[in-house]
């Protein structure tokens, strides 16, 4: 038996050492060593999880932390932002600097015609691609829609893409068939020993010098405010040739309007309790409030990185002029008609009455004119703008927990079903990696 000390032993530096040096840790020790690791790997957990940035204390803009955060709700936002919530059950905060969702397919019923209308210029559905297809059918119920657009020069009406029809209209020609009018095109097209440059010898090699005067070289004026010269061949290779009488002006094997407008898909779309949109929402007012796990960026880059003092991007924009005709069924043949002319300054009107053969007593028509100033639409394709988005790109793939998606971040034109699908091959490519590449900055060293 023990007998306890009442007094310091007369040599306390070796009195009973060795045994302490055996003796087990207590559970007191242990509990604070298990709370200190415990510490620890949090704090790398939420560094992680919130970019650097811990939780603090919540103001009244994130009445909880986000999972994800995207800026835009247009297609490219609304896509990404279902996923996150519908497939991996994310809470996702959507930033819109406008007083409305859906981008620039948002639309309306106009309130003295009853005629549903888009505030940013028509939009026509179409696509090759089955899984954007069966995607977008989750979301309505589409109606079958082949879209025609006619030109006019003069008092004349023509087809536009150009087919045998426009050949024959403006030319006074008797084209019948797909061989004469390939024998006619090969008299009139220009020929060049290398690719062409830019989107004058695009034209030019396609159609020849007559309907580059007539059609693509003012139109292109108009439309982008530079001679065709001055832009990137992909700008006139876009437009189709028909070598025969098709007056559609796809042929994507599936095209349709949905049947109660483009504004219900997104509300149907944003449909998620794990989904809060904040319109009126300018983000670099707020990113220094909230806290996201990761940012979706759908707006221009070089607006993102305008901190930095380098050059703008070049987008072209569009005014849109509303007219209500009364009194009338319909004000041209054909639901958009194009003004390449340089007698007149709108590029085209659009009379969204012919969409889905809409009925009302009166009609209303936009005229739209392109310009520079305004919400940005168009990336500009020349080698300025090519070079200096380059600069910018170089600066977008090193951000950490920033994506940029859609056609303003990689300042590049798509159409409709392009950022939809580019919205889901991002999502996959974001979510397929295993969990200790996707947050941890030790993991991968580009951190993308």
């Amino acid at each position: 038996m023990h007998r306890r000390l009442s007094c310091p032993p007369e040599n306390p530096t070796t009195v009973n050492m060795e045994p302490l040096k055996k003796r087990p840790y207590t559970a007191s020790a242990k509990k604070f060593i298990f709370i200190a690791i415990l510490s620890f790997v949090a704090g790398i957990f939420l560094t992680v999880k919130y970019n650097g940035n811990p939780p603090g204390n919540r103001n009244a803009y994130d009445e909880h932390i986000f999972d994800i955060c995207v800026v835009g709700a247009g297609l490219s936002g609304a896509v990404i932002s279902e996923r996150y919530a519908n497939k991996l059950d994310k809470t996702v905060l959507i930033m819109e600097k406008r007083d409305h969702i859906g981008g620039n397919v948002f639309d309306y019923i106009d309130e003295e015609t009853g005629i549903r209308v888009n505030k940013y210029g028509a939009h026509l559905f179409h696509t090759r691609s089955e899984r954007v297809w069966d995607y977008m059918q989750t979301w309505s119920k589409w109606t079958k829609w082949e879209h025609k657009v006619l030109g006019m020069a003069g008092d004349k009406y023509f087809p536009i893409p150009v087919n045998i029809e426009t050949v024959n209209v403006l030319f006074d020609e008797n084209i019948q068939n797909p061989k004469q009018m390939d024998a006619w095109l090969a008299k009139e097209q220009v020929s060049y020993e290398r690719d062409p440059q830019n989107s004058e010898e695009m034209a030019l090699s396609r159609v020849g010098q007559r309907l580059y005067d007539i059609i693509f070289k003012p139109y292109t004026i108009k439309q982008w405010d530079k001679q065709p010269s001055q832009l990137g061949p992909e700008v006139t290779a876009r437009i189709p040739i028909r070598n025969d009488f098709d007056d559609r002006y796809f042929s994507d094997p599936y095209q349709a309007l949905p049947s109660d407008g483009y504004t219900a898909i997104f509300e149907r779309m944003f449909d998620n309790s794990l989904i809060t949109v904040r319109l009126n929402t300018d983000y670099f007012d707020v990113r220094d409030k909230i806290r996201c796990g990761k940012t979706y960026f759908t707006g221009p880059v070089d607006a993102y990185y305008a901190h930095l003092g380098w050059d703008k991007l070049e987008y072209r924009s569009i005014d849109f002029e509303r007219q209500v005709i009364r009194n009338t069924e319909f004000f041209q043949p054909a639901a958009v008609v194009n003004h390449p002319t340089p007698e007149v300054d709108y590029t085209r009107i659009v009379e969204y009455k012919h969409f889905l053969n809409q009925a009302s007593p009166d009609t209303v028509i936009f005229y739209e004119r392109s310009m520079d100033i305004g919400d940005p639409y168009y990336p500009v394709p020349n080698h300025r703008n090519k070079a200096l988005y380059e600069k910018y790109k170089t600066m977008a793939v090193k951000e950490y927990n920033v994506k940029f998606v859609g056609r303003l971040a990689n300042y590049k034109y798509f159409n409709m079903d392009e950022s939809i699908l580019n919205a889901l091959q991002l999502f996959d490519k974001e979510t397929s990696r295993p969990f200790w590449k996707k947050g941890f900055p030790w993991a991968d060293s580009k951190r993308i």
